[in-house]
Parts: C-alpha cells; structure tokens; sequence
C-alpha cells in the first residue's frame, strides 16, 4: 500500500487545458494520483486554503509540499518519477526554453481564439473572469479586438501547427521520435484546447493529417491511474503531513533574495489576483520555495517557477 503522505493529488477541473497537460504527464510516466475537482471560477477557498492565494490550475499537491504552475509540476514529477524521463536526451535546456513559448504566446493565442470566437455567447461572469486574466483591466475592449481580428489570430496559430505537422511527416509517434516527452504534453494541451473549445477546432486541424495522428498517439497514452478525493481530504491530508525539507541558496539571484525572508509570490501579468506571501525556504534560478502556516493545514512548502512569477520582499 502507497504511504499517503507521497500520494500525488491533482487540483483541477476537466475543461482546463493547463490541466490537461499535467494529466497527459501522468500518462506518460503512467503514475497514479488522486483528482480533487476545484471551482472553474473563484472562489476556490478549498485550493486557496493550500496555496495562500493562488487560483490558477493545475495544483499538484504530495502530502504538506504545494506545486503551483505545470512548471513545478513537471520538474517535480520527473525528479521523483526519473522513468520514463520527461528529457530523452540532451536537450533538456532547450526543451525547457520552448515550453516558455508553449505555455506563454501560443497557448495565450488559444485563448484568444476561443474566447474571441465565442463572443458574446460566454457567460458574462466567466468572460469578466478569464478576460481579466488574460487581457487586463481592459478585457472587454481585449475580447471585441480578439473577435474582430479572428482571422489574424487564426493565421498566428495554424503556422507553427503546420511546422509541427511537416516534422511528424516522418511517421514519428511523438515528436522527438518513438518515446514521449514533456514536449508532447506542452503541444497537446493547446491543441486539445483548440479541439475541445473553439468551434471551428476540428475543422480547422484536418488541415493537418500528420498533426491528428500525432494528437491521437498522445490521447491514448491515458491519465495514468485516478482516483477521486474530496477537498476536504486534500485539506486534511496536508494537516497530517509535515513538508519534505529543502534547503537552497543562490548566491546569484539577482534580487539578493535568501532564505528567510518575507517575500510575496504573484503571476507576472496584472491578472488581479492575490499574491502569496511566506517565507522564503530555499531558491534556485528555476525555482523558489516558501513556508506557509495555517490552523487547517499546518505547515505548508509551497513550490513556484522562478520564470513567469514575480517575487517582492516584504
């Protein structure tokens, strides 16, 4: 029987696209975790309780440690989980400068497809929800100039899909060659979100015949194995459970930031939404790790990517 306290437990909701790349990560190193289904729109006092504030999705929660982004959730996966490796190879660092672009301008090209595309047909508290996150304080002018400019956002996103699609050309399963990697899953979950969510999505993919085999192979790789949980579960597993210790300066961090100090850790947009604060455990160029307390879920590590987030000492 697996110790509860290394058990992997995913926060998500099945629409979310980000959280569909973590669960084709589960698939590819065939891992089992348990879902804790969360709110599509905040509030989300069950997660937040976890993070300190933090409401985006996915969240990997093992036992007292806190993963927010797919970032952290990738690189703690594969350091648990070494094989099969998310990095076949040796091309790590370029593997992981492309998921920047990936997870930054091609999926935000998505979003505005989709959002764009659906108009006036989204309910309005979603719209003013995920348009304040993703176009700012001025998300309803940022959703007509998406839905005005449908075709352009269109032509941004069908030109790296058909490079994607002469490289499968080959009859590659995936795309570094016949094994699956991390790559796949940061592709897919855009082009799964486009499918799923854009009504013109599967039209507009048989444009790529090599692209839909490549998408079919990833889909059967699977979830891995799931299992339901409650928040309140998650809530209390955390309180029984002490994080893993960690420790970890860097002498270059170019906010002379060291273990030990009050920090604030936000997304880096103005998406409106609350920063978490705690205390600095240990930090890296690719990650920053603080130490939360509360009465519900005692003490807590709570892991961010470096890239991607603002840090501000208190």
């Amino acid at each position: 029987m697996s110790d509860p306290a290394s058990e992997i437990i995913l926060h998500n909701y099945p629409q979310s696209p980000v959280a569909e790349k973590a669960r084709v990560a589960f698939g590819i190193k065939g891992l089992g975790w348990r879902n804790v289904e969360i709110p599509r729109l905040p509030p989300k006092p069950f997660l937040t309780a976890l993070t300190g504030g933090y409401r985006r999705t996915p969240v990997v929660q093992i036992g007292a440690d806190i993963y927010c982004d797919s970032q952290c959730i990738i690189r703690e996966l594969d350091r648990r989980y070494p094989s099969p490796g998310f990095f076949p190879g040796t091309d790590s660092g370029l593997m992981w400068c492309l998921s920047r672009w990936t997870d930054g301008g091609l999926f935000d090209l998505g979003v505005k497809i989709v959002l764009g595309s659906a108009g006036d047909q989204l309910p309005q508290e979603f719209a003013a929800d995920r348009g304040r996150l993703y176009f700012g304080e001025n998300w309803a002018e940022g959703l007509k100039a998406a839905n005005a400019g449908l075709p352009h956002l269109v032509s941004q996103v069908r030109a790296p899909l058909a490079w994607l699609d002469r490289q499968l050309g080959d009859g590659r399963d995936f795309l570094l060659g016949r094994a699956p990697a991390a790559v796949d899953a940061q592709f897919y979950h855009v082009v799964w979100f486009l499918r799923g969510r854009w009504d013109r999505g599967p039209v507009f993919l048989s444009e790529f015949p090599a692209l839909e085999r490549w998408e079919d192979n990833v889909r059967k790789l699977g979830h891995g194995s799931v299992t339901d949980m409650s928040p309140q579960d998650a809530i209390d597993r955390a309180g029984a459970c002490e994080p893993v210790p960690i420790e970890g300066e860097d002498g270059n961090d170019p906010q002379g930031l060291e273990p030990g100090m009050q920090v604030t850790i936000s997304p880096d947009v103005d998406g409106g939404e609350q920063p978490v604060a705690g205390t600095v455990v240990a930090l890296s160029c690719d990650t920053i790790t603080v130490r939360r307390s509360e009465a519900d879920t005692g003490n807590l590590h709570v892991h961010f990517p470096r890239a991607g987030y603002r840090v501000e000492q208190v």
